[in-house]
């Protein structure tokens, strides 16, 4: 395991840490037997920095790493960082109660790097209102929490507004290759590390999105380079950065575990050559040329109040922009998405743009347009006509 030292209070820390938000699941729980086996194997290889959320996991992620860290003995082998959920603490003392009750679920006195979650420019405003800044230096002065970051979604612009409001210690970023220009980007990067911050990075491969179901035109690219999977490379592309410190990942089967774990012994700053970096720009630019919508999966848009599957309709319809599908494929998702059985339509037709989902997308993606686009593009009179027979149906089963 390779190891890059924060800047504040100059701890190292491994260059891979475990995201909390997608472990194991069986029958809508945390499967703790698998779950607790990727987290030692993680451990044992030196990973020590454990990244989690208040709503992560449906509220189950908390109480479960609180519970492995005690049962395990392993509480002080690692830093826990997790996320005050500013849209749940209207005043100062919410927010007090809301720590407490973090730490509680954790199990633990102290919680080493904390974070005001999901920071967008207009969400700040908001929150110098309550004293936020109060809030966290006080947190930090009483030893609850050792160093105060935040976590961003917003605009490249008011990202470096929010960095220089406060005396922060760290923030957290989505980058990867295709977000050089988006949100924080490459300039917050490195505008965060010139403040002297630690910068740690959340959905380096975009919600998996560039590990799995790849465009026949970026995969070919990958394939002149066999010697790295498509998800190594852009790891890699991230760890060649020297302003990280650390990448998240969220991991959830052994075999990613292991194949993210070697690649982490060996990641340095600079470790990609001039032609290799020419081969990922290649890759990024396929994929903007694919028309796909941007989505992570992050799931912060639901619920929708129409019942909308906003992750799944952009899932199935950035699947069938690469790779096109057939009929059946168009019918599964139709049937399934659609609620034939459940009676409950959560297709892109469905969508009556409320604008709710607006307020929520992380990525700032202009949701009801792009259901409508989903709408007529993908599922058109098809979705529409299984649409409708659902709802007779169901309608036949209440009379």
């Amino acid at each position: 395991m390779q190891y890059r030292t924060m800047p504040g209070d100059k701890r190292r820390l491994s260059i891979l840490g475990f995201g909390l938000m997608r472990l194991p699941t069986r029958a809508g729980r945390i499967d703790r037997k698998r779950s607790d086996s990727l987290l030692l194997e993680a451990l044992d290889n030196g990973v020590n920095y454990l990244d989690t959320a208040f709503q992560y996991m449906t509220g189950q992620s908390e109480p479960y790493i609180g519970g492995f860290l005690k049962e395990n003995g392993r509480r002080n082998d690692v830093a826990i960082a997790t996320k005050l959920p500013h849209w749940q603490t209207r005043t100062r003392k919410d927010m007090e109660k809301m720590l407490d009750n973090q730490l509680k679920r954790l199990r633990t006195d102290r919680i080493d790097y904390y974070l005001v979650h999901n920071v967008t420019g207009g969400s700040w405003d908001s929150m110098m209102n309550r004293d936020i800044l109060g809030f966290m230096d006080e947190a930090k002065r009483s030893g609850r929490i050792l160093n105060k970051g935040f976590s961003w979604h917003g605009t490249p612009e008011d990202f470096i507004r929010v960095v220089d409001a406060g005396d922060w210690d760290f923030c957290q970023i989505q980058y990867n290759l295709l977000d050089e220009r988006r949100q924080a980007g490459t300039a917050g990067l490195e505008y965060a590390a010139s403040k002297g911050l630690g910068v740690v990075i959340m959905e380096p491969l975009r919600g998996g999105k560039l590990a799995v179901k790849i465009p026949e035109k970026a995969m070919r690219i990958w394939k002149e380079r066999p010697e790295r999977s498509p998800a190594a490379w852009a790891l890699s592309w991230v760890w060649n950065r020297p302003e990280v410190n650390v990448v998240l990942s969220g991991i959830s089967k052994k075999s990613h575990m292991d194949e993210t774990l070697a690649l982490a012994g060996e990641a340095e700053p600079g470790m990609l050559s001039g032609e290799e970096l020419q081969l990922i720009a290649r890759v990024r630019d396929s994929y903007k040329s694919a028309g796909t919508v941007e989505c992570t999966s992050c799931r912060y848009c639901l619920p929708c109040p129409i019942g909308v599957s906003i992750p799944e309709v952009f899932d199935m319809y950035n699947e069938w922009k690469t790779i096109r599908h057939s009929f059946s494929q168009r019918m599964f998702y139709i049937s399934t998405v659609g609620g034939i059985l459940s009676g409950r339509s959560g297709l892109a037709s469905k969508c009556t743009s409320c604008d709710v989902c607006l307020e929520r997308c992380p990525q700032s993606l202009p949701i009801p347009d792009l259901m409508k686009t989903i709408s007529r593009e993908y599922e058109g009179r098809l979705g529409k006509t299984m649409d409708g027979i659902g709802a007779l149906l169901h309608k036949k089963e209440k009379t």
